[in-house]
């Protein structure tokens, strides 16, 4: 499991970390703002990104957001988490506080905010209206309640060009638009994760009041500093907290491995061009087959889950054991004319037609927390309908897991861009 960290944390002098070395990456977007630590916590490889350089010698609008992001999907990184400082525009928003913003707001004029530089390929839109990776910010939010430290679990995040501070007028301006803290670097970033299917999330810490505050000094760099070198300790404990969350909820290489090994790929099938994943092989090993279970029982033992909604046919095949072992019922979404009584139906398109898919609408009741389950995810459009489905019925969808996903069809980004949580086991 792979991890990059953006901002100067000194992570990397913690105790427990091991093995740290210092790489340089290679962009079509020129150099990253930094040499790249890395260095081993607990079983996760992390990168460490200082997105000002080592000696905060590069400004807010020279920074190199694609070379710094594109770096880090580069090296697999997976998940990111931003440090940063910001400014508050609440009086409820203290300063030390930590702040996980669920919203932003861009406000930058000069930045270089997308991968997309042309459309020959066909118009490329990515979807921002959930920002921030939910996953990682229960974990953010998670940590900081952990470690005791004050938290807000929502804000709107405003980024501003810089280097200058805002002007009075400017702050009132911010609040009246329902920012609720000011930083200069959190939403290029988000953009660019989003567009290279990376889980971005911050964990911002407010050092100042902007210059809205009439009974407060306006902001100054010193102050900014100042409330930083105070705080970092407690930054460098949410980080090494939720590393080893990720550490432990993600599937080992080992696993992952034994896993791949059992699956067959057969080449053009059903048609020319496809390479077929086949999982005959990877149920008829009694061990890879329980490891399947073993992480998909790990991962959802404590989320409450009511129902296992599990879509025909090989779905069926796990989702039936799993059911079992986590105390939840079966529900089964099927093709058309299989299932007998009433039904509803959602219509798709997937990667060899259209299709359709039916479920009882007696099957889930409203509030129920549904896990989604299917033994592969490719475009994401069975998946989609299915998480349709569901909420016609009231469910609500807790996750989407697979055993097999096809990083190359995107299905998992689909879903997320609709706000959907996605897992999987194995990547083809």
């Amino acid at each position: 499991m792979k991890v990059g960290i953006i901002g100067g944390s000194g992570l990397e002098k913690s105790d427990i970390v091991e093995e740290v070395e210092e790489i340089e990456v290679e962009t079509p977007y020129g150099k990253p703002s930094s040499k790249i630590k890395r260095c081993k916590i607990k079983d996760a490889e992390v990168y460490i990104l200082s997105r000002h350089g080592f000696s905060h010698e590069i400004p807010p609008s020279q920074v190199n957001n694609r070379a710094n992001i594109y770096a880090l999907a580069k090296l697999n990184c997976k998940y990111i988490i931003a440090t940063t400082a910001c400014g508050s525009l609440r009086e409820e928003i203290k300063r030390k506080d930590f702040v996980v913003p669920d919203q932003l707001i861009d406000f930058t004029k000069k930045r270089e905010t997308t991968f997309h530089e042309s459309f020959e390929n066909g118009p490329q839109h990515v979807s921002l209206a959930d920002p921030f990776s939910e996953f990682l910010r229960e974990k953010l939010i998670e940590a900081c309640k952990e470690e005791k430290i004050d938290v807000h679990e929502k804000a709107t995040l405003i980024t501003i060009e810089g280097p200058r501070f805002s002007t009075r007028a400017e702050s009132n301006m911010f609040r009246n638009w329902g920012a609720d803290i000011i930083n200069m670097s959190v939403a290029p970033e988000a953009s660019l994760a989003r567009e290279a299917g990376l889980e971005y999330a911050c964990i911002a810490m407010s050092t100042d009041y902007d210059c809205w505050k009439q009974d407060e000094e306006p902001v100054t760099w010193q102050e900014i500093e100042r409330i930083m070198r105070e705080n970092v300790e407690n930054v460098k404990k949410v980080l090494l907290r939720v590393i080893e969350k990720l550490s432990k909820e993600e599937v080992s290489k080992r696993d992952e491995e034994l896993i791949k090994s059992k699956i067959r790929t057969i080449p053009n099938f059903p048609k020319q061009g496809i390479m077929f994943r086949d999982i005959t092989t990877l149920i008829q090993d009694k061990e890879a087959y329980n490891k399947v279970l073993d992480l998909f029982e790990a991962r959802y033992k404590d989320k409450g889950i009511d129902v296992i909604a599990a879509v025909e046919s090989r779905g069926f095949i796990f989702a039936g054991a799993l059911a079992s072992k986590l105390n939840a019922s079966l529900v089964l979404l099927r093709k058309p004319g299989k299932l007998p009584a009433e039904t509803i139906s959602q219509e798709y398109v997937k990667e060899y037609g259209e299709d359709k898919i039916e479920i009882h609408k007696d099957d889930i009741k409203a509030g129920q927390k549904v896990l989604l389950f299917d033994d592969l995810i490719a475009t994401g459009e069975t998946a989609l309908a299915a998480c349709q489905l569901i909420e016609k019925l009231g469910g609500v969808v807790e996750e989407a897991g697979f055993v097999i996903e096809l990083a190359d069809l995107e299905g998992r980004k689909k879903l997320e861009n609709r706000g959907y949580k996605v897992f999987s086991i194995v990547r083809f």
